[in-house]
């Protein structure tokens, strides 16, 4: 499996309006694009991404730590990799109208995002 680069950082939420409300009124942060009927808000914060989401309840907020999503070149062969040595998987692959993602938990139940952007011509509507 080759990891090209980090996706994105990605923190679930709990209500989408308060959430929003600290990152762009606190924070300051300006939207850059806005997915899943707005379940899914991201920020550009230099030449990185900073997502909110609530999408699933296999999802949730934890004071236990942020996830990171890593860009994989190949996702099938990946999650295949992964599946091969047994890692444990808090939500299975699924696809998104952008990208595919899966996500995953280390050894100590960490969670990561093991993520594929769809290419251009393949992406639906992601509002």
């Amino acid at each position: 499996m080759r990891i090209k680069k980090i996706g994105f950082i990605a923190i679930p939420v709990t209500d989408i309006p308060r959430a929003r409300k600290f990152y762009e009124d606190v924070l300051g942060l300006g939207v850059s694009d806005e997915m899943m009927s707005g379940k899914w808000v991201e920020y550009a914060v230099g030449d990185e991404t900073l997502a909110i989401a609530n999408v699933s309840d296999q999802w949730m907020p934890s004071d236990q730590g942020t996830g990171a999503a890593l860009e994989v070149e190949d996702f099938d062969e990946a999650i295949s990799r992964l599946k091969d040595r047994h890692v444990r998987f808090a939500a299975e692959p699924f696809e998104t109208p952008c990208c595919h993602m899966a996500i995953v938990q280390d050894p100590d139940g960490n969670k990561l995002i093991i993520h594929k952007l769809k290419p251009e011509n393949e992406k639906g509507v992601c509002l």
